[in-house]
């Protein structure tokens, strides 16, 4: 087993493993915890070497000193979660346990860092270790991860290990996260079911309703991404995004056309709770990760939409079915 993938039955893990086996790779094992979700649904169609759960991988670490390559990708992604406890345990120290072993063992190691490090954007979203410190992360799921990226660059390790900032990844394989869920995916839902996409009303006086947004990437662009440093030597940390910001109404409208229906938004409020932890614009400087040679172009938010709605969400598959 010569790629390790933790998260491996989650979202973007099981989209990592399924273009490893594209690739002709099946010595992998994979990492994660099923609790009570349906994400072992996403590993039925991929080909790996073996299943570990990420409780026992740490345990039994020493086992592995041969691996090539270890793509961490699991932890808690929930941006409303609470226990900052268990964050920092599951999302810092697990990653900090795994990067060391990685580095005393001369394995590639490859970590999911998160654009929810970036806060609200005021103080840039660039990135590279040049102003982290700056950075002031919104909720304990971003300051987990931005807590593991100050420990890499105060330690010099980036030159050695990969980080990737992803921003708004959505596709095939994100059904069981529940309110994690892409809007993509809870729109389908709920299109499907009333007829009508509920989208937020803006509570920033430099935005209306629906003209704020994000920079949504593919999961299949954001695993290009990913993989490309699986070949590429060197370290640092990087953005992974689509390089666009696209608001919420025109992901409304790619939506409603890949769907075939008629665009119906309704302007909600809020939760209060949310208001002062949401970020209003993202976009991805995409430069750092060119410069490395990663030159492919990222989907259109369109085409993407269509692609996820029309080959997985209509017909319920996953990756690799």
């Amino acid at each position: 087993m010569r790629i390790i993938v933790t998260g491996g039955a989650g979202f973007i893990g099981s989209a990592v493993v399924w273009r490893l086996n594209e690739l002709g790779r099946e010595d992998i094992l994979i990492a994660d915890r099923m609790d009570e979700t349906d994400k072992w649904k996403n590993l039925v169609p991929l080909r790996f070497a073996d299943y570990i759960d990420a409780d026992d991988l740490l345990d039994d670490i020493g086992d592995f000193r041969s691996a090539e390559a270890i793509i961490h990708l699991g932890a808690c992604s929930s941006t409303t979660e609470r226990d900052s406890d268990y964050m920092l345990r599951n999302n810092y120290q697990y990653t900090k346990d795994l990067a060391d072993f990685a580095l005393s063992n001369n394995i590639r190691f490859i970590y999911a860092s998160s654009a929810a490090t970036y806060g609200d954007g005021s103080n840039g979203m660039a990135d590279g270790t040049d102003g982290l410190d700056k950075l002031r992360p919104l909720n304990v799921y971003g300051y987990s991860k931005h807590l593991f990226d100050q420990y890499a660059a105060r330690n010099g390790i980036f030159e050695h290990i990969v980080g990737l900032k992803y921003f708004n990844v959505f596709g095939p394989n994100e059904n069981h996260k529940g309110d994690m869920r892409s809007l993509v995916n809870k729109a389908f839902d709920q299109i499907n079911e009333t007829g009508t996409l509920k989208l937020f009303k803006s509570h920033n006086p430099d935005y209306s309703d629906g003209e704020f947004g994000r920079d949504f990437v593919y999961v299949k662009d954001a695993v290009e991404m990913t993989l490309h440093f699986l070949e590429k030597k060197g370290g640092g940390l990087f953005n992974v995004g689509s390089g666009r910001m696209n608001t919420w109404n025109q992901l409304a409208d790619a939506i409603f056309a890949a769907l075939e229906r008629p665009r119906n938004v309704e302007f909600v409020e809020m939760p209060v709770h949310l208001r002062d932890r949401y970020q209003y614009h993202t976009q991805a400087d995409l430069s750092r990760i060119r410069e490395t040679g990663f030159d492919a172009e990222t989907t259109s938010l369109k085409e993407a939409v269509a692609d996820y709605v029309r080959n997985y969400l209509i017909p319920d598959k996953h990756l690799g079915d």
